[in-house]
């Protein structure tokens, strides 16, 4: 019964990211090329990186297509998920470093503990919650967040208008009940290198 359920949540999980790059847009979950405020040439810096990152760690070790999350933002590259050591961690690290065009990598890669299907989906749960406050605040342009959530710990990645809209992001994912931490990346438009005229 254990194992049915932990099937039908990974089939849930992997089927609910699988969403073609037309609705997706090149920076993940929801953004639009027309809403994104990087440059379209940015934007396509970024996916080519982002699949180059991804397709390197594929051939390192297959497992890493659903272990390993990798996001570019800016030639940023994050890295979420979990490995079974150390060891594996820091290569992974050295691999996005090694991406042409890289220009910081930040690498919140877990070690994996035993699977846990109740806190599962307690971050499932997080996540799901900031994204709806994210998508009803008037002030928030949701579609420009990537959201990933392990153990509690709310990683964010995105890019917002101004200081406010950054700072209330931030508060909204401190407010939802059982975060123990947020770990915010998220740029001003004004910090990208090249951004829409």
């Amino acid at each position: 019964m254990k194992n049915n359920l932990i099937l039908i949540f990974l089939i849930f999980f992997t089927f609910s990211s699988c969403v073609g790059t037309g609705s997706r847009g090149v920076f993940g979950t929801g953004v639009s090329v027309a809403l994104d405020p990087r440059s379209l040439g940015t934007q396509i810096d970024d996916s080519i990186m982002q699949k180059n990152v991804a397709a390197r760690l594929i051939m390192m070790n297959k497992n890493y297509i659903l272990s390993i999350n990798t996001k570019v933002l800016d030639g940023r590259i994050f890295l979420t998920g979990k490995v079974d050591d150390p060891e594996e961690k820091l290569q992974i690290t050295k691999i996005a470093w090694e991406t042409e065009g890289a220009r910081s990598v930040r690498n919140d890669i877990k070690i994996k503990d035993e699977f846990n299907f109740k806190q599962s989906a307690k971050d499932l749960l997080i996540t799901s919650q900031l994204r709806t406050a994210m998508i009803l605040s008037k002030n928030i342009k949701a579609t420009n967040y990537n959201i990933d959530t392990y153990k509690k710990k709310i990683f964010i990645y995105g890019i917002a208008l101004n200081d406010e809209e950054r700072q209330e992001v931030i508060d909204e994912a401190k407010s939802i009940l059982d975060v123990e931490k947020v770990v915010a990346s998220i740029f001003l438009v004004e910090d990208l290198r090249i951004q829409k005229n």
